[in-house]
């Protein structure tokens, strides 16, 4: 965790951008409190999260007190099971999130955004819509937490470049496929895909790596991580395209058991073969829960 902390901060001081994956439950475990500030003070320039992490951070700021913490989860009976869900309360480990003052919050104010956007016949990102929502302040009369520690609020401002594959199976994702289905939304299509995100994520790469090494910080596994990663061996086997330079940081905070075959437990050094990482790229795995390793982390590089 140290060395990887270091290399951190050496990638930035030789000049090098970070892109964080967020994978997991992060923005429910309120990482937010230190990647936003991360955001803030230029330590990270991209981010690519899972649906759920983007909408969670939003979540968490209009509904916090509304959670409820569940510390004895791994006791809880099948039948403590239903009476949370018959509550509306979805739990993520030990914390649940209250389905009323959360989800259908956040719905309420962007199905307003999608329904126009379809209407003009416009399309966004999913990321880009969360940020209309964010910015008519809508949502400001229920915020709960400190705006400064919702790190979406903080890529807002510093126009960070997100991308959010695989963001169907998110909850938002899901109700805008039932919106769509019920016909409220004609063209499914109002909201971009993650072929376009590869695409946009294609573009980002090749400009910001013509001055800087671009890294990749990934906390936990699955497709926040590996869609990112992908976009070189894209640009250079499938585009064809020259001088497409190699991630010139990695480094991956996991409890997924090493095993090969499983893009999340396989090691570092398997990506050397995919034409993701050269034999000289700082690589580190640290297997452990991100809850902990990766504010630590933070902490380290915000006081480098």
């Amino acid at each position: 965790m140290k060395e990887a902390a270091k290399g951190y901060v050496k990638h930035l001081e030789s000049g090098g951008k970070m892109m964080v994956a967020l994978g997991g439950a992060m923005s429910t475990a309120e990482l937010g409190i230190s990647l936003a500030e991360m955001i803030r003070q230029d330590k990270v320039h991209a981010i690519s999260c899972t649906g759920a992490n983007l909408e969670e951070d939003i979540f968490n700021l209009v509904a916090h007190d509304y959670y409820k913490r569940i510390p004895h989860y791994r006791e809880l009976s099948v039948d403590e099971e239903v009476a949370l869900y018959e509550n509306h309360l979805n739990r993520v480990t030990d914390t649940c999130i209250p389905e009323e003052e959360a989800m259908r919050r956040i719905e309420r104010a962007i199905l307003k955004e999608w329904i126009e956007a379809d209407q003009k016949k416009q399309r966004f990102f999913p990321h880009e819509f969360l940020w209309k929502v964010l910015q008519s302040g809508k949502l400001e009369p229920f915020y709960q937490i400190d705006p400064k520690d919702s790190w979406v609020l903080a890529a807002l401002e510093k126009k960070v470049f997100i991308v959010v594959p695989g963001w169907e199976d998110s909850t938002l994702g899901n109700i805008f496929a039932a919106h769509c289905l019920l016909g409220h939304i004609h063209d499914p299509l109002t909201v971009k895909t993650g072929i376009e995100y590869m695409m946009a994520l294609a573009q980002y790469y090749q400009e910001t790596t013509k001055k800087h090494s671009l890294g990749l910080f990934q906390i936990g596994g699955g497709i926040s991580g590996d869609f990112p990663i992908c976009v070189v061996p894209m640009l250079h086997q499938d585009m064809q395209l020259e001088n497409i330079p190699l991630w010139g940081y990695f480094c991956q905070i996991s409890d997924a058991t090493t095993s090969y075959g499983s893009y999340s437990g396989a090691s570092p050094n398997e990506k050397i073969t995919w034409g993701k990482l050269a034999k000289e790229t700082p690589k580190f795995m640290i297997e452990s829960d991100a809850t902990i390793v990766a504010p630590l982390i933070f902490a380290y590089v915000l006081e480098s």
